[in-house]
């Protein structure tokens, strides 16, 4: 079923902080219905996070403090495109800069939205494969953990307490389809 847009009587910023802008809409219906919505705006780019698995099966996790929930959490790489990159230049570059590889293959498999009822913002879920020991200077502030969690295992991985985000659900899900694993 196809349906019509609604019609965008008003926008407004409404709040900024340092990394958080929220933009308010008023918004108008087919059905005449009025609404103002609230939604987080994204920067330019989106983010990108990095599935990066070794020759036989090993994935290359890490473990970073989440302030969002404020304990330790267990994923994959990931970060902001940076003005100037494209997914691809920013999933080599995060690579590098968290788990100390260089992928000499990455393949986009799809991009998700995290909220897309309030949120705009689009995370590039990457394969990075062939991957060669490079580091380079990151932005952390602490030097993260590089946690190796063998693909096989991907159910154990699933029920860890630490492994909650859902973009990395997403992006398990996504790899094991990709290649023939479920």
């Amino acid at each position: 079923m196809s349906q019509k847009l609604p019609s965008i009587l008003a926008e407004k910023i409404a709040a900024k902080s340092r990394i958080f802008t929220v933009q308010s809409q008023h918004l108008a219906f087919s059905n005449g219905a009025e609404v103002v919505y609230e939604r987080l705006l994204a920067g330019d780019g989106g983010a990108v996070l990095i599935v990066p698995v070794l020759e036989d099966g090993t994935l290359l996790l890490i473990r970073e403090f989440g302030a969002g929930v404020g304990r330790y959490e267990l994923g994959f790489p990931k970060g902001k495109i940076d003005p100037g990159e494209g997914w691809k230049e920013a999933a080599i570059r995060e690579s590098q800069e968290e788990i100390s590889h260089l992928p000499k293959k990455v393949e986009l498999l799809d991009s998700v939205s995290l909220a897309a009822g309030y949120m705009t913002h689009q995370t590039h879920i990457v394969l990075a494969t062939d991957l060669h020991p490079s580091e380079a200077p990151g932005d952390e502030p602490e030097p993260l953990e590089v946690v190796p969690w063998h693909l096989d295992d991907w159910q154990e991985l699933v029920a860890h307490p630490d492994f909650s985000e859902g973009r990395a659900y997403a992006a398990l899900l996504l790899v094991l389809k990709h290649l023939g694993k479920i």
